[in-house]
Parts: C-alpha cells; sequence; structure tokens
C-alpha cells in the first residue's frame, strides 16, 4: 500500500517498482490490480505497430516531444523481443528514445515479450492499468511488430497506428493482406527516400477501397520522424480519431473489447497452468507421455480425459497453483 500510495501521488520510483513487482510476482501482481483498478479508464492508450526497420521508435520518440509540447503527461510501454537466455528486453528502446527521457511528465518502460507469439508481454496490460492509474493522458504501446501483434495491438489499444516505410514492400503487401483493418492511422515515414510518393499512394488506394463505406476513414500520412517533420498532424490525427471514438461511442466498444480479450487471456493462464502443474505433481503427465510414444492411446482421447480428470481436482479444491 505505501508503494501504491506514493505512486498514486506522483512518484515515478514507486511507479517502476510496482512494475517490476507486476513482472515477478503474480500473487503481488494481483492485489496491485485491485487496488489500482478503481483509478484506471482515463488515458487514451494508443499502439503502434509494423515491421521492424521503419522506425517505429524514432517515431514515437518524435511524437511524444509534440505530446509533451501540448501539455500531455506520456506513458510508453516498449514491448522487445525477449533474449533466448535471459528473458529480458533485447532492442532497449529506451536508447532510441532519449530525447525527452528526463521530462517530469514522461515515463517509458521496456518490457519484455518473454516468447510471446504475438508480441506483447503478458502484463502489457497491467503496465498500462499503472500507468492510467498514475495519471497519463496519453499511453504509448510500442509493439514488436511481428506476425500477430498487429491484430492483438488493435484489441488493447483505442487507437492502433500501423508505422511503414518505403522499400518495405512486405510490409505494403502484408496491408493488402488482411492487416489493413487493424490500422486507424497509417504513416509512412522515412519520406524523403526515394519510392514514398508511390508507396503512400499504394496505401492511400487501399484504405479508400476497403473503408469506403466506413464512417473513419484512416489518414495516411508522411512523416520524416527523425527531422519531426509531419509530427503536428499525426499528434491532430490521434486526437481527431479520440474525439471521434467518443462522439459515436465506439469508446465503449473498444474498452469492452480490451476487457473480453484480457478476460481470455486470465482464463486461459489460469487454466493451463493449474492443468499442467496437476498433471505433472500428480505424475500423470510422465504416463500421458509413454501411453502415447506405446501406442497405447490417442493422443486427443487421452489428454480429453486426463484435462476433464485434472479440472474436476481443480474445481474441488485438491489443487490449485495460480499462474
Amino acid at each position: 500500500m505505501g508503494l501504491i500510495d506514493d505512486m498514486l501521488n506522483g512518484s515515478q520510483r514507486a511507479l517502476s517498482r510496482l512494475i517490476t513487482l507486476l513482472e515477478n510476482d503474480e500473487e503481488v501482481r494481483q492485489k496491485i490490480i485491485r487496488i489500482i483498478f478503481k483509478y484506471t479508464g482515463n488515458a487514451h492508450i494508443i499502439g503502434f505497430t509494423g515491421p521492424p526497420g521503419v522506425g517505429k521508435s524514432t517515431t514515437v520518440d518524435a511524437v511524444v516531444t509534440e505530446l509533451l509540447k501540448r501539455g500531455k503527461r506520456v506513458g510508453i510501454v516498449a514491448v522487445d523481443p525477449s533474449s533466448p537466455f535471459f528473458q529480458g528486453a533485447v532492442l532497449g528502446d529506451r536508447i532510441r528514445m532519449q530525447s525527452n527521457e528526463e521530462n517530469e511528465n514522461l515515463f517509458i518502460r521496456s518490457l519484455a515479450s518473454r516468447g510471446k507469439l504475438g508480441g506483447l508481454s503478458k502484463v502489457t496490460n497491467d503496465v498500462v492499468k499503472l500507468l492510467d492509474a498514475f495519471g497519463m493522458d496519453v499511453i504509448i504501446i510500442e509493439t514488436v511488430g511481428t506476425g500477430q501483434s498487429e491484430y492483438e495491438i488493435a484489441k488493447m489499444a483505442h487507437t492502433t497506428v500501423i508505422v511503414l516505410s518505403p522499400g518495405y514492400g512486405d510490409g505494403i503487401q502484408a496491408i493488402k493482406a488482411g492487416i489493413l483493418e487493424t490500422g486507424d492511422i497509417f504513416i509512412v515515414n522515412k519520406a524523403d527516400m526515394d519510392g514514398a510518393s508511390k508507396a503512400i499512394a499504394d496505401i492511400i488506394g487501399t484504405v479508400e477501397f476497403n473503408f469506403s463505406s466506413n464512417p473513419w476513414t484512416p489518414p495516411v500520412l508522411s512523416a520524416i520522424a527523425k527531422k519531426h517533420e509531419g509530427v503536428q498532424a499525426i499528434v491532430n490525427e490521434f486526437e481527431n480519431h479520440y474525439k471521434y471514438l467518443k462522439e459515436t461511442n465506439l469508446l465503449e466498444n473498444k474498452n469492452k473489447v480490451r476487457i473480453e480479450q484480457e478476460l481470455t487471456e486470465h482464463i486461459t493462464s489460469w487454466v493451463e497452468t493449474n492443468v499442467l502443474n496437476y498433471l505433472g505433481s500428480s505424475g500423470e503427465k510422465q504416463k500421458i507421455i509413454d501411453q502415447i510414444f506405446n501406442k497405447e492411446e490417442d493422443p486427443i482421447a487421452i489428454i480429453d480425459h486426463h484435462i476433464k480428470e485434472s479440472m474436476k481436482e481443480i474445481i474441488s479444491g485438491n489443487f490449485i497453483k495460480q499462474d
């Protein structure tokens, strides 16, 4: 409670320590979320994603500079790929966002994805809650930007930003292949490179075609983030989209989607953890492996049977192991 009180009173040190506890102690994590939950629900959550190498972190840094100029308090959650050996963040986005790091209205935290295929750390949602309770006006989540992350971030954020750059044909092709519908705003960074005009025209054409009947047509913006060019227009569109969500009641829908995703993740994690721990501690796991290996039983039938038996024991209270 002391740390939480200090955090609610504006201590970034207490906020940082609470995030560390969230990452490393499941029992404490649950207590923290229960206490701070009533203080959440006020921040505009913006997700940044896109192929590696397009300059997401540079773009985020430039955007944050503009947000701070407008008097906003900003939190950044940078989800990095994990080290395969130590499960820590590899890229270290703090290094690429140093221009604003000393500002008291900014808080940056890198989280390791810890092998999660979608690119979002398991505790990302909880860290966002802490930053929200801390009083941040805008919370930016920057993802690893591979595979499923575009879909995950669209469920977690109010505004999803997809960053691309000329020369990344695969990234632009991915938009045409289905990622398009997740974007609320598209940014073509490095607009001073060859091929920028064509890339922008291609994306605009694709967006206009796919969103022709949608009340919100995602803007396609050009930027040179390292020179802070085009950044004011980007932040203006953030504000326009958030206003649109409020006026159309879509903000409420987005928040309910976030709750549904979080609920699903918690239930899946709870079941997975308890069933696997039960099978391991009871010795049934090795028996299942041996029976399948010896062709005594097919894997679908035996696993279905043991999962049902495990859940009976877990629900009866004979075995519960929290994730």
